[in-house]
């Protein structure tokens, strides 16, 4: 069984999309997030992913105040991103509701405080953002709202995140993202190969339920869908089935 995740992309206050993750490739899908997620509810979802764009982008938590109101409108299992660098933003969002908070460029740039906001909230309540770029010469890590390349790579990052008991990954595949190409199984496979335990949750490239399908049949954990669902490749009711079905 694979948990879905649909997404609200958060620019302003209204529900965007971009492509591989750029600001100058944005497209709107409405000004009323929450009826949005109070929509997923309404169909199905137990699960919501939100990401605070402004937070990405500028490295503070923009849109909190209008996080906490998507939240507490639904009963939804919620994990949120963006903009998340301190402990006092990340235990804000989980005491409005949020389940778990996304952490990214905090674990690069500053492990100590990575390692204080998992010890002070809980490893459960943390999502580690291993987002990634492809290429010839294997996966770079990018992070600041994919703006700068990492030094440090991918799987030594998961590494030390996950010796501090955190076992929620969710892996974007750049070059993917937006671009309803088909999720990346290798570099999923080969995450899963060295970290058997973890629960991969899978961002970028999905555009079908034959994507869904190859990712449980992989081993992921989850997988979040956006443009898929905005663009009506299928709906969430589909893929709802299509996740509990395997």
């Amino acid at each position: 069984m694979l948990d879905l995740y649909p997404a609200i992309d958060l620019l302003r206050g209204r529900v965007v999309r971009l492509r591989q993750g750029r600001f100058d490739q944005v497209t709107e899908y409405g000004d009323d997030p929450i009826a949005v997620a109070q929509s997923y509810a309404a169909a199905g979802a137990s699960f919501l992913h939100i990401v605070d764009l402004d937070g990405s982008r500028d490295g503070a938590a923009i849109q909190v105040e209008l996080i906490r109101d998507i939240v507490r409108s639904t009963d939804l299992t919620v994990q949120v991103g963006g903009g998340i660098r301190n402990i006092e933003t990340a235990a804000a969002y989980i005491e409005s509701g949020v389940s778990r908070v996304v952490i990214g460029s905090l674990a690069v740039h500053a492990p100590e405080r990575a390692t204080e906001l998992i010890t002070v909230l809980g490893p459960e309540r943390v999502t580690l953002a291993v987002d990634v770029r492809s290429s010839a010469g294997g996966f770079s890590l990018a992070v600041q709202g994919w703006t700068e390349t990492a030094a440090v790579s991918p799987w030594k990052l998961i590494e030390n995140i996950a010796a501090l008991g955190v076992d929620h990954v969710l892996c974007t595949d750049i070059g993917r993202d937006g671009e309803l190409t088909g999720p990346n199984t290798q570099l999923y496979t080969e995450l899963l190969g060295k970290f058997p335990r973890l629960k991969l949750l899978a961002s970028g490239g999905v555009a079908s339920l034959e994507d869904l399908r190859q990712l449980t049949k992989i081993g992921a954990s989850g997988a979040i869908v956006g443009k898929a669902l905005y663009s009506g490749s299928f709906s969430l009711e589909e893929a709802l089935r299509c996740c509990a079905n395997g």
